[in-house]
């Protein structure tokens, strides 16, 4: 299916909002790789993810009829996964945050410029990056991933995670610091 045209896409949806398994499985078919690795950047592990993405997909199919073909539907969908891995982690984990507001970390930022650096990040393989990121604690990882990732503010982290717009900003530069920690760990893996 060409999901560039536009006619088949609403031909599509509406099958899938008649609850017609053939377009509900051409369509998760289509999103399921993508969105299984959104879901993994929030998972401890692959089950987690598998278990996070499925439970997204069963809210995609209920709410398609919302979908109003504005905009992307795989940015849709995305949103949809995002959200259900945040309340998946929300339920099932119990997220700490460190409230350091007060402790500038400078340095951090330095340092972080060199990690995500396009020329340096070019050399690092996705399984790496994926891998280290797993070790980050769940509050971390969670922040990174809605700053960096999916290009949320502070304040709308702040927002959707109930907590303050210095918390969201320690996390994220702590996130950031763990990241290169466990990257100057690891560096040996950049020539397997």
């Amino acid at each position: 299916m060409d999901f560039e045209n536009k006619e088949q896409v609403e031909k599509l949806l509406k099958n899938c909002i008649k609850n017609d398994p053939k377009s509900q499985k051409i369509l998760y078919e289509k999103f399921y790789g993508k969105m299984l690795a959104v879901s993994y950047r929030y998972a401890t592990d692959y089950d987690e993810a598998q278990e996070i993405t499925q439970e997204g997909f069963i809210k995609v199919f209920s709410k398609l009829n919302g979908f109003k073909n504005i905009g992307s539907l795989e940015g849709w969908i995305r949103r949809i996964i995002v959200n259900n891995a945040l309340d998946f982690i929300r339920t099932k984990k119990k997220l700490v945050f460190e409230n350091n507001e007060g402790t500038l970390l400078v340095n951090i930022k330095d340092e972080t410029t060199n990690l995500f650096d396009d020329k340096f990040a070019s050399k690092i393989k996705a399984e790496l990056i994926l891998e280290l990121m797993q070790k980050l604690s769940p509050a971390y990882k969670t922040v990174f991933n809605l700053h960096v990732l999916e290009d949320y503010t502070h304040k709308e982290i702040a927002n959707i995670l109930g907590i303050s717009i210095g918390t969201s900003k320690s996390n994220y530069f702590k996130a950031k610091a763990k990241l290169i920690e466990l990257f100057n760990e690891n560096k040996h893996k950049l020539d397997e």
